[in-house]
């Protein structure tokens, strides 16, 4: 049993986004609460993410940005609208950060970084009277109050009266998000769905040539579709397939499509500023004695990587009359046979299921308990849509807490 000294009130149990945005709302009605996080510094993967660029939300109309949540949007739908990508804005601002509107519609930081956000936040948060405990990695449930931590001292149990799960999904492990927290789960009895990669690239069955000649190389300004969607963009040739911004556009549909044994063939109109009619005017000229490189160059302007996936599509591509070709580019058919790995994926789908939780995310089957984040069955594509989630389910969560708390600490 643990001591008077590990007794918190609220504990939360992972510092990425979520459980920082809850511990936020915690400190500003006046609590202390206690984050443990696994790492030896919080907030890894949100770091990485601002690499090359942070994307904290998009400026999209908000009735069109919820609908990229999909099946998912009814159970997010309060809680971004309590928390909107305008509400995002404004919170970075006051934490001295000035935001600016990409040409893509996305939202960034001025200074496009993530660090210099998340310092000024820690520090609110210490201000505020939160706690950070580092390497302390969540191991279980000891009964329906305690809960046990690996730390640099040893196991530690920990006794919380209300507490936050924000531990992630299970993609990028390396940063902390590694899914362990599974069995303990599965073990209390809490329904989960599988996980799964999201926002990933997928393998191809590219030819030798192909995957030697053309790995690594961007596939620029593309109109890619499956199935019912269309997304304009860029995207590069792996070794082994595909990936990029416009394939994780799509993947959603994509591995679903794989999970039930469909057809996962996309589309790729290489040539979106030119018509199918403007194409075969100018392949019917002929080719005389120009090479097909020379040719294709001259009527479609396709070079490099653009002509090797015509050629990679159909090798016969050469022999195709006018019209059939300029369809070919217009239409030009990708096979995709499986997804990559989930330690690649920039996101998972997959967790707990809403149906486990209620209106407030707290566990149904272990009252004052909550999730929040990645670790709940939620799917959306990169654009600042998984951030915005991630802090207004912490929100969420947090008030929940409150609630909890108000009513039952003193029972």
């Amino acid at each position: 049993m643990p001591d008077a000294a590990n007794a918190v009130d609220f504990a939360i149990i992972g510092a990425g986004p979520a459980g920082l945005m809850a511990a936020e709302i915690l400190c500003a009605a006046g609590h202390k609460p206690h984050i443990f996080e696994a790492m030896p510094t919080p907030a890894r993967k949100f770091l990485m993410a601002g690499k090359s660029g942070l994307n904290i939300t998009h400026s999209e109309a908000l009735e069109s940005f919820l609908t990229r949540y999909g099946a998912a949007e009814p159970q997010l739908e309060k809680a971004i609208r309590a928390f909107s990508p305008d509400d995002i804005g404004a919170w970075a601002n006051d934490l001295g950060v000035e935001t600016f509107t990409g040409s893509s519609g996305r939202i960034f930081p001025t200074v496009f970084k993530a660090s210099p956000l998340l310092r000024s936040w820690l520090k609110r948060l210490e201000q505020g009277g939160a706690n950070l405990h580092t390497r302390h990695r969540w191991r279980g449930f000891a009964d329906p109050s305690n809960l046990i931590f690996d730390t640099p001292e040893g196991e530690k149990t920990i006794s919380a009266h209300t507490v936050l799960f924000a531990l992630g999904g299970a993609s990028w492990p390396k940063l902390g998000s590694n899914g362990d927290w599974q069995q303990a789960f599965k073990g209390a009895g809490i329904t989960l769905a599988e996980f799964q990669p999201s926002n990933c690239g997928f393998d191809s069955s590219w030819s030798a040539f192909c995957s030697d000649r053309f790995a690594g190389e961007p596939i620029k300004n593309v109109k890619l579709s499956f199935q019912e969607q269309t997304v304009q963009g860029d995207f590069i040739v792996t070794k082994s397939g595909v990936e990029g911004s416009a394939i994780y556009a799509l993947s959603a549909a994509i591995r679903d499509a794989l999970i039930k044994g469909d057809d996962a063939s996309i589309t790729i109109d290489l040539t979106p500023d030119r018509s199918t009619e403007r194409l075969t005017t100018a392949l019917s000229q002929g080719r005389g004695k120009k090479s097909f490189s020379t040719f294709l160059k001259k009527a479609t302007g396709l070079i490099g990587v653009k002509a090797g996936l015509l050629r990679e599509a159909d090798p016969g591509a050469h022999t195709l009359e006018a019209d059939a070709l300029a369809t070919l580019i217009k239409a030009l058919p990708i096979r995709l046979i499986r997804p990559r790995p989930l330690a690649e994926a920039i996101s998972s789908a997959g967790g707990v299921v809403f149906g486990a939780l209620d209106e407030n995310l707290m566990i149904k089957t272990r009252p004052g308990h909550f999730c929040a984040g990645e670790m709940i069955n939620w799917d959306a594509p990169t654009g600042g849509y998984l951030l915005t989630a991630c802090f207004a389910q912490g929100r969420q969560a947090a008030n929940g807490m409150l609630n909890w708390h108000e009513k039952h600490h003193s029972k």
